[in-house]
């Protein structure tokens, strides 16, 4: 089996595709998406980073792609949905740029806060201004985090650390899978008005697309500072200007834009009171090996025991369990294609699977998607996942 590569790519996660996986790996970076599109049918899986955009037209030409894998977390570069429907498996890799985030969005909260970078700037033009740049402290301050996953809780960690009070905000967790101590879980209105800073690590789709807005700016505290290491769009750059410009908003850090590489005459740029980064919040030599390999691993085996691993449309199954259900799911799916053979060009309202036996119920569910899937296969002609 064949994978392509085309974004760059730490050597040892190719080493592990090459050698623990025995896959024929070819690493092709800087392709035009016309050079992809004369390709891409030749191979059974595609790792990517964030510079190849994996568009409908691509996977549509992808005859033989099974898999699709993103050495990082955000996966708004793939086409989630056309996937899907061609039965392909995207994956990623989201535990390797953890901490390296989380320290990032630290630097950038205290660069903001003390004004460092503007500080240096001035000092290499031979300025010495010390009453200008009077920053502020982040002892006793409220910080407010919108969206509690991993990068989130290490960064409520870390900011507990500096003695500061925490208040997140995120629909998908209670308080019981927190795990840190003194964090205290708000409604998105109630972080708005009361947060001293606020850092935003949600991943970007049509939901959270603009989330903090100009309506959401005129429900801050005034003098709030934001900071955006997670991706850009989330934070509508236009309000941010005229937030900045108004006074609401006391200043703002990002690392990411909506469009990236942003334009030269981007009107943040002109604002003295913003802190920028050209999207490094993965960029440590550490995160950069461990989501290779952990990407690695994860294609290794999916194409080679089936096992699919952290991905974004499709049910994860773990080795051992894949081990006991391999001979049911096998049966599963020869049950699904048999009713769908049955019942061509009958219509059907409702499928019912029912066990009996040693399967405990916790199993059934993957047995079940497995009949469904092999049924909607026959039927629609086209690969399910």
């Amino acid at each position: 089996m064949k994978v392509l590569i085309s974004d760059p790519l730490c050597p040892k996660g190719v080493k592990i595709l090459e050698v623990e996986g025995d896959l024929l790996v070819e690493q092709r970076c800087g392709l035009t998406q016309e050079d992809l599109l004369g390709i891409i049918d030749g191979y059974d899986a595609l790792i990517v980073r964030s510079g190849t955009q994996v568009t409908r037209e691509l996977i549509e030409k992808g005859s033989r792609l099974k898999a699709i894998g993103r050495a990082g977390t955000g996966v708004d570069n793939v086409d989630i949905e056309a996937a899907s429907e061609r039965g392909i498996v995207v994956m990623n890799a989201p535990f390797g740029n953890t901490i390296t985030t989380a320290e990032h969005t630290l630097s950038l909260l205290l660069s903001l806060a003390r004004e460092i970078p503007q500080a240096y700037a001035s000092l290499r033009e031979g300025r010495w201004e010390r009453k200008k740049f009077m920053g502020v402290e982040l002892g006793g301050k409220i910080l407010g985090i919108v969206g509690l996953g991993r990068i989130g809780k290490e960064i409520a960690r870390r900011a507990r650390g500096l003695a500061m009070e925490v208040l997140a905000a995120d629909p998908y967790i209670s308080l019981q899978d927190t795990e840190v101590q003194g964090l205290k879980l708000v409604e998105l209105d109630e972080l708005y008005a009361k947060a001293d800073f606020i850092t935003v690590h949600v991943p970007l789709g049509e939901k959270t697309w603009h989330l903090i807005s100009e309506e959401a700016f005129a429900k801050m505290k005034p003098g709030v500072r934001i900071i955006n290491c997670a991706r850009g769009g989330i934070v509508d750059e236009q309000a941010l200007y005229q937030a900045i410009k108004s006074g609401q908003v006391a200043g703002a850090a990002l690392d990411v834009f909506e469009k990236e590489p942003p334009d030269k005459d981007n009107p943040l740029f002109s604002l003295e009171n913003i802190v920028s980064t050209p999207h490094l919040g993965a960029s440590t030599k550490e995160a950069q090996e461990n989501v290779a390999v952990e990407i690695a691993h994860q294609v290794v085996q999916f194409l080679k025991k089936g096992i699919v691993v952290n991905a974004v449309n499709a049910p994860s199954l773990s080795y051992e369990t894949l081990t006991v259900l391999s001979p049911y799911l096998e049966l599963a799916e020869k049950l699904g294609k048999l009713i769908g053979q049955l019942t061509e060009g009958v219509p059907i309202s409702s499928l019912s699977v029912s066990y009996a036996g040693v399967i405990p119920k916790t199993h059934s569910r993957p047995l079940t998607l497995s009949v469904v899937q092999a049924l909607l296969a026959v039927r629609e002609k086209r690969p399910v996942n």
